[in-house]
């Protein structure tokens, strides 16, 4: 079986987020980037199921500027066999990531797709959903457990009720929850095993995918800063407190 897991790069979640003074986005500049921490899941799973006898092949894409490389990278030192890098300059959007991903996946073949639920820089929560319509594969969302069987996986999932587990028939695209495991950390030997193994590039272009923004940012900006607490004596103090801001 061959699994196709997509990473992307990120700002560290480690690093607090600052907006452009100009409002037009988030300011990357000299800032550390990483993978996104649910796709770093995604590349886990992969590796434990190829551990476990039940993937020959697991291949990690990631879309964008050439400094993704390094992205891609990381998931070879983590257990992945190869990488693809499909460049583009242009600020993808979750459609047309989704698109990317699946010219990908029609090109590779393979019978299992693996993503995170969310990056950390949008947070929307759509590729995963997305490329599954697009494919017409089924999918299984916000994975907190992943057993693959013979043509079929079984996806357990959380829900408001509890717990959920749903059987899907291969090919199938699953997004990964932050409860399906904890990514390895990976050595210095592994690292530079890494960088001997074969990472492609390509273009948008090359999969004929039209990845225009569809979608316009009008403005960026911080919250504002949270107001400190006051103490008050009695419940009738804070019932007058609040009738005063207009909260009740």
């Amino acid at each position: 079986m061959k699994i196709l897991v997509a990473v992307k790069r990120v700002v560290d979640y480690n690093v607090k987020v600052r907006a452009k003074a100009d409002g037009s986005g988030v300011d990357t500049a000299n800032v550390k980037m990483s993978m996104n921490p649910f796709d770093e899941i995604a590349v886990e799973e992969a590796v434990r199921l190829q551990e476990a006898g039940a993937v020959k092949e697991i291949v990690a894409v990631s879309l964008g500027v050439p400094a993704c490389q390094d992205t891609i990278r990381t998931a070879l030192a983590m257990g992945a066999d190869r990488g693809i890098l499909v460049e583009t300059d242009v600020e993808l959007q979750p459609l047309a990531v989704a698109k990317l991903l699946k010219a990908v996946v029609e090109k590779e073949q393979p019978n299992l797709v693996i993503l995170g639920k969310q990056a950390i820089d949008d947070d929307a929560n759509q590729t995963g959903q997305m490329l599954a319509a697009l494919l017409g594969w089924p999918q299984g969302a916000f994975a907190s457990k992943v057993a693959v069987g013979e043509g079929t996986v079984n996806v357990t999932r959380e829900i408001d009720g509890g717990l959920e587990t749903v059987a899907l028939k291969l090919p199938a695209v699953i997004t990964t929850d932050l409860r399906l495991n904890e990514p390895r950390f990976v050595k210095l030997p592994n690292i530079m095993k890494a960088k001997k193994k074969p990472l492609d590039e390509k273009t948008a272009a090359d999969y004929g995918v039209d990845v225009s923004p569809r979608l316009e940012i009008v403005k960026t900006e911080e919250p504002e800063s949270r107001k400190a607490g006051e103490i008050v004596g009695s419940v009738d103090e804070l019932v007058a407190k609040l009738k005063e801001a207009g909260a009740v």
